[in-house]
């Protein structure tokens, strides 16, 4: 089977379908599945667009809308996860994955199915310290913090997914994990993206929540997008070829361990913005094992009448964008999908949505979230995360996520995502081996443990943005200016000073250029 892996697609699934009929006309046949790992943009309307995490100058409808519409139709079965730059009203109507379009598939905050026998897992989002132990409290309409914390990875969904048992072959992550870059060439990802040095050598670049799931699930493949940069760890990939059983129906599948697992956490569902741990074997809780039995997978089978199939059962549920009417003050609305009602009533689980909407509707949120944002959120930095590989001294900040911070306004300070937003993800390269043409002589066994100590990350450039297009890169090579330390504590904070962030000093006289024409 083989199988084409895009990065970040940033609403260009024309370019990338494009892309993939020219791969397939130079190949040695039809490509039969494409995997996105994120920043898919999947905007039906101007109201998705403005729950897009980025500067209002950045939101581009894209292309998208074509495939909701109906007017085209995804060429090869598409299945991607959520990155830290999407219609997240849109996303958040599927938590348990669905069709946002015909033939293209969302796995869902996270997910595991199967494939002509091929197991995809994989979870959305990117990480964050201080969200990690929340629930799913966000809802549209957003506002300046929940249109950002609403797409940050949670203690629940690794909870789940480190459930599972039985052997994984493919996994999606948005932001890489922790530590992969010491088994691959790090020296020629150092010299394509030289101010990745501090966080490699600290060991501070990427997700520990991610690198905890990459030591426990142990996929064949592992693919992330988010930095922008090209890097294997053992091999290099574009278009792969992936064993798969031959006798496997050829549609998509449920994972019955991963529909078994969701039913047996269903308890643990937490919509608030408190801070909470799962369960573990500490003698404070009478579970903490929710793995799946062979009972209790044979139960799942019974409830769906040993019918694994995902239906095709797309629907509209919010207008399209029609270029000819625009439409920019469509309302925002909260959508109970009726997709993911019909997975819930089968598994006989709750949709998350649901039980939000009772909540507000008995105002027991009302009010509590922003004070909660002003206690917990300011003051993150001195709240430890629940599991081993994280820090307390990272809480304040992700080194890999864009910073949107309430100084928006200051465009200078975000001038680089004008590149991101519109860097093409999918090209064909034009000498595929040239890229990692250097010996591996830094690849390392994956050790038992990613622990990272508290003292690696003092020396962090904490705050700064971490996800670039190329049009950042110093032409010299070299690093540009330092970035101060950033405090973890608002304690005795003085007045902020906005600063134009080191990747991007490199293009601000181009811009200054451009606007002065």
């Amino acid at each position: 089977m083989r199988v084409a892996v895009a990065g970040c697609c940033h609403g260009e699934l024309d370019k990338i379908y494009e892309t993939l009929a020219l791969a397939e006309r130079r190949g040695p046949g039809q490509i039969d599945l494409l995997l996105c790992c994120g920043d898919f943009q999947a905007v039906r309307n101007e109201a998705d667009l403005r729950c897009m995490a980025v500067p209002p100058k950045y939101r581009h409808m894209q292309t998208f809308y074509r495939y909701y519409s109906g007017e085209k139709k995804a060429p090869v079965l598409t299945i991607f996860i959520g990155g830290n730059h999407e219609a997240s009203n849109h996303l958040q109507e599927l938590p348990y994955g669905g069709w946002v379009a015909p033939n293209i598939y969302y796995l869902g905050l996270a997910g595991v199915v199967k494939y002509r026998g091929v197991r995809i897992g994989g979870i959305s989002g990117i990480f964050k310290s201080h969200d990690y132990r929340k629930g799913h409290f966000e809802c549209p309409p957003y506002d300046a913090a929940t249109i950002r914390s609403v797409y940050h990875v949670r203690n629940i969904e690794v909870y789940k997914l480190k459930q599972l048992k039985q052997p994984m072959d493919i996994f999606l992550s948005h932001d890489w994990p922790r530590s992969i870059y010491h088994y691959g060439n790090k020296k020629q990802l150092l010299k394509t993206k030289s101010f990745f040095r501090q966080e490699v050598e600290n060991n501070t670049l990427g997700s520990p929540a991610a690198s905890e799931l990459l030591e426990h699930l142990k996929p064949a493949y592992w693919f992330s997008a988010h930095l922008h940069v090209k890097f294997a760890a053992l091999m290099q990939h574009q278009v792969i070829e992936i064993e798969h059983d031959p006798s496997a129906p050829d549609y998509l599948e449920y994972d019955i361990e991963w529909l078994t697992v969701l039913r047996a956490t269903n308890d643990l569902i937490n919509v608030t913005g408190r801070l909470w741990n799962m369960p573990e074997n500490n003698g404070l809780h009478t579970r903490w094992d929710y793995s799946a039995t062979e009972e209790a997978m044979n139960e799942v089978l019974e409830k769906l009448n040993h019918d694994l199939k995902v239906l095709c059962n797309f629907s509209v549920t919010a207008a399209c964008y029609d270029p000819s009417k625009p439409q920019t003050q469509m309302q925002l609305a909260h959508r109970i999908n009726p997709q993911t009602t019909e997975f819930c009533a089968q598994l006989g689980i709750t949709d998350i949505n649901v039980r939000l909407q009772k909540a507000k509707e008995e105002q027991q949120l009302c009010g509590e979230y922003e004070e909660q944002d002003d206690v917990e959120s300011n003051n993150s930095g001195e709240d430890p995360s629940d599991y081993n590989t994280d820090t307390s001294a990272l809480s304040s900040v992700n080194p890999d996520e864009i910073m949107l911070d309430e100084e928006e306004e200051d465009e200078d300070s975000l001038v680089s995502a004008h590149s991101d937003m519109n860097t093409q993800s999918v090209e064909p390269s034009s000498d595929p081996a040239s890229d990692f043409s250097g010996s591996f002589s830094d690849v390392r066994i994956l050790p038992g443990s990613m622990v990272v100590s508290s003292d690696d990350t003092l020396g962090s450039p904490v705050g700064r943005e971490r996800k670039t297009g190329e049009a950042v890169e110093s032409g010299d090579g070299k690093d540009l200016t330092e970035v101060p330390l950033k405090r973890l504590s608002d304690e005795h904070e003085p007045e902020p000073r906005k600063k134009i962030k080191r990747r991007n000093q490199a293009i601000c006289a181009a811009v200054d250029d451009d606007d002065a024409a």
